[in-house]
């Protein structure tokens, strides 16, 4: 997560509604509006990140609609941008993140957002193209992780469960490679990009994946993970963010409503080819 672009330049094309259009659709949409609705004077404004996701938050928006509550979702190609648009105001709520990213990205920009609803479950995943079991892995082996801070330690500690290496406790729960304690393998550590870590994997003797970026990627992530972490007791379970002001608006139950449905939890899984884990109840 490392290009920078301007928040306000969406990856497609998404356009913003003024009250009129509003009005001028929802007149034309046979819908019983909700007190949220009604106290919106526009859409809100959801920074997702581009690719499959567009075509989940295409449903949550029938969802929504249903329900007289309007959404504009607008994509991102990677997620440092989102928290920073919302943060400034021009979004609404994002969706794309987990607990130990958005703590970090909340310290770096000073930021007050905060989660009021559960999406899915990513688990990373540890991937070869050229060995087809942990036992196979070579002495001196070179692994990928990704670069930020969170999703590093993240993968440090799917690693240190597998017994490959023991990382030392640290203050804030994110270990990177200068923390690795025990490395009895003498693997070593490249910190990449998510999408140039997905890509080099042929490069790599193996590496930790975000699911989303190894799927896009033409990763085969059956054939070729030699295993993944578990969402019990996981910190890592995304969520729909907004700014902390906006934590109990009268838009936010309708709109995470609209996501938790059998309709989202469908296309989910097959978007995804089951690598993605729905999770709420």
């Amino acid at each position: 997560m490392r290009n920078v672009f301007s928040p306000l330049l969406p990856t497609t094309q998404g356009r913003r509604f003024n009250r009129r259009t509003v009005l001028t659709l929802l007149a034309a949409t046979p819908v019983i509006l909700s007190s949220a609705a009604r106290a919106q004077s526009r859409p809100i404004r959801v920074g997702i990140l581009s690719g499959e996701d567009e075509d989940i938050w295409h449903i949550v928006q029938e969802n929504a609609r249903t329900a007289g509550l309007a959404i504009e979702a607008i994509p991102f190609s990677e997620g440092t941008p989102i928290n920073a648009a919302l943060a400034a105001g021009d979004l609404d709520a994002n969706a794309f993140q987990h607990g130990p990213y958005l703590q970090a990205q909340n310290t770096a920009l000073g930021a007050h957002i905060v989660p009021v609803g559960n999406t899915y479950f990513a688990p990373v995943g540890f991937y070869s193209k050229k060995w087809t079991s942990l036992s196979a892995l070579p002495q001196g082996a070179t692994i990928g992780v990704p670069a930020d801070p969170t999703n590093e330690g993240r993968a440090l500690k799917l690693l240190q469960s597998l017994g490959l290496l023991k990382i030392a406790t640290v203050p804030d729960g994110m270990p990177t490679a200068l923390d690795i304690a025990e490395n009895p393998k003498s693997l070593t550590i490249k910190e990449l990009d998510d999408p140039v870590l997905a890509r080099s994997l042929p490069d790599l003797d193996a590496g930790v994946v975000i699911t989303e970026w190894a799927y896009k990627a033409g990763i085969d992530l059956n054939k070729e993970r030699l295993a993944r972490e578990s969402m019990e007791n996981n910190p890592y379970i995304n969520f729909i963010a907004v700014n902390e002001n906006n934590a109990h608006a009268p838009w936010i139950q309708p709109l995470v409503k609209a996501f938790q449905q059998p309709n989202v939890r469908e296309k989910l899984l097959e978007a995804y080819h089951g690598a993605i884990i729905p999770s709420w109840s």
